[in-house]
């Protein structure tokens, strides 16, 4: 599954984080297109694992809530009467 792009607002959102952290963890001065371009490349390098993992996370959630919901059913299930038995 190929990335999205993330809207403009929220693009410039985070490359102004990473400029900030940057001056205040590092006491450097990145650049707009430097930090552009760490964001660039640790979407591409960190992404598909940090998607992975939220697949990941989602399936054992839904594996939990499926068996939860197995559970109830099986807890309305009528009793059966022997045969014959009133």
């Amino acid at each position: 599954m190929k990335m999205r792009k993330f809207p403009r607002e929220q693009r410039e959102y985070i490359i102004s984080q990473i400029q900030q952290y940057f001056q205040e963890e590092r006491g450097e001065e990145l650049g707009h297109l430097a930090a552009e371009q760490m964001l660039d490349f640790f979407l591409k390098t960190l992404g598909p694992v940090v998607y992975n993992q939220a697949v990941d996370d989602c399936r054992k959630l839904m594996l939990e809530r499926m068996s939860a919901l197995e559970d109830e059913l099986y807890s309305l299930e009528q009793p059966l009467m022997p045969y014959g038995g009133r």
